[in-house]
């Protein structure tokens, strides 16, 4: 197997793998790096420019697999795209709203190459999107050779998936994004057990070890307990999450809370993309039973818009529970504005529920001391944390020990280390040396072909 990590920063960002099995050419997923605007958030698709792909697989729908999709498209007009049904039913609005926003960054930034595609070029690829159902074989004929294809539910987010390849007498395993655990919309990873020949493994939580007691049951009471304290105490509760999965969890969880009155009767308000999401979460809910989501959650919980206008720097005085997107306090969203105007007031609480890369504005102000002053550099506001500022082990990734488990079980021959940074692929590579000592452990070097 011929093997290309396309991803030219390496770690976790424009994720984009090229694999050459049994003849057939295959690329999986094309992100967008959030941190790189403009043409270098692209994976290098100057690699494959020139090779005929024969199908192209998306893991699922977060925007560092899929943002630079339609750019490839472009280039391989004639390519199928194959992913989950559900996958198929978000794709759509999370690559609308990315056009949206590069617009937006073009007219305000004025970036280079922005937008990288267009809304009418979307909808004229949708016809290319060929939907696949889990656990289901499907035979690939490419045009030098054939293989098998297997989904298989990964649990990270709605219609993520790992990907089961058969060519011959040998197996290949991709993981994708991976979580074990249930989540309360979505049931954990469902990956066959045995050996595979190819494992080709996520790295995401490789430095990040759960302390006993951060169990996601645990985390989500003490995220309960801290809202309730934060609220009855006059100050109001900023929550930034991933509009794709991790909003409708959230949502999810209050609304049990509030029904059995463990939530504070407070208002509460949501905004940006989760909200859209959240009604195609009841579309797929409805059509595939994928998760488990209602729209009428959002009724009962009575939420409500965000303020029209929020000025950076000046809290809002709408006191409440704000549920808003993006997860990692990203500039120029709305949580990133709503955080600028509440660090400074000692009885408010911003809570992060998700990874945060250590580079963006949310990693950053999780690693800054209480008493110290943060920059919101995006809007020029300089806040003091006197805020309490803290940090939720409801990740969309899987533990460390659970994914060295599967990946010992496998006894693969050869393992390959994709989406993580450089000190989590090192523990792993350290521990499957120890564990599977005649493995072939590859961490790849963006943009160099292997033989696997």
């Amino acid at each position: 197997m011929k093997l290309i990590d396309l991803n030219r920063q390496g770690g976790i960002g424009a994720n984009s793998l090229y694999l050459q099995v049994g003849g057939v050419k295959i690329l999986v997923d094309c992100g967008l790096n959030p941190k790189t605007p403009g043409l270098g958030a692209l994976p290098d698709l100057k690699m494959i420019k020139d090779v005929d792909l024969d199908i192209i697989i998306i893991t699922h729908c977060h925007l560092d697999h899929i943002g630079g999709l339609p750019v490839l498209m472009r280039q391989h007009p004639k390519t199928p795209v194959l992913l989950t049904q559900s996958s198929r039913i978000l794709i759509e609005k999370m690559l609308h709203n990315s056009a949206n926003v590069m617009q937006k960054q073009a007219d305000e930034e004025k970036i280079p190459g922005y937008p990288l595609f267009t809304h009418t070029e979307i909808e004229g690829l949708m016809k290319r999107f060929v939907s696949v159902p889990f656990k289901r074989l499907k035979k690939i004929k490419g045009k030098r050779g054939e293989i098998s294809l297997m989904f298989h539910p990964s649990g990270h987010v709605a219609g993520a998936t790992a990907v089961e390849i058969q060519t011959g007498t040998r197996s290949i395993f991709l993981t994708g994004d991976v979580l074990f655990e249930n989540q309360r919309t979505l049931k954990g990873a469902q990956f066959p057990m045995g050996h595979f020949d190819t494992l080709i493994i996520e790295t995401t939580r490789g430095i990040t070890e759960r302390a006993y007691g951060k169990e996601r049951v645990h985390e989500i009471a003490r995220l309960i307990d801290l809202i309730n304290d934060t609220i009855a105490n006059g100050g109001s509760f900023l929550l930034p999450v991933f509009a794709l999965g991790r909003m409708q969890e959230l949502l999810s969880v209050f609304h049990d809370a509030r029904r059995f009155g463990r939530l504070i009767d407070c208002p509460i308000y949501a905004g940006g993309l989760g909200i859209g999401i959240s009604e195609l979460f009841d579309e797929v809910s409805r059509k595939t039973k994928d998760v488990q989501f209602d729209l009428r959650i959002l009724k009962d919980l009575g939420l409500k818009k965000l303020p029209l206008k929020i000025t950076p720097g000046r809290e809002t005085p709408k006191k409440g529970l704000y549920i808003v997107s993006s997860g990692m306090l990203v500039e120029r969203t709305p949580s990133y504005t709503l955080a600028s105007g509440m660090l400074a007031n000692p009885r408010n609480t911003i809570g992060f529920v998700g990874f945060c890369d250590p580079d963006t504005p949310g990693g950053k102000l999780l690693a800054t001391k209480p008493g110290s002053t943060f920059h919101f550099e995006a809007v020029n506001v300089k806040a003091k944390v006197k805020a309490r500022v803290d940090r939720f082990e409801l990740s969309g990734h899987a533990e460390r020990t659970e994914l060295l488990e599967f990946a010992v079980q496998t006894k693969a021959r050869s393992i390959v280390l994709t989406h993580g940074d450089p000190d989590a692929r090192a523990w792993f590579k350290t521990q499957l040396k120890e564990q599977l000592p005649k493995a072939h452990v590859v961490d790849p070097i963006p943009l160099k072909s292997y033989e696997v």
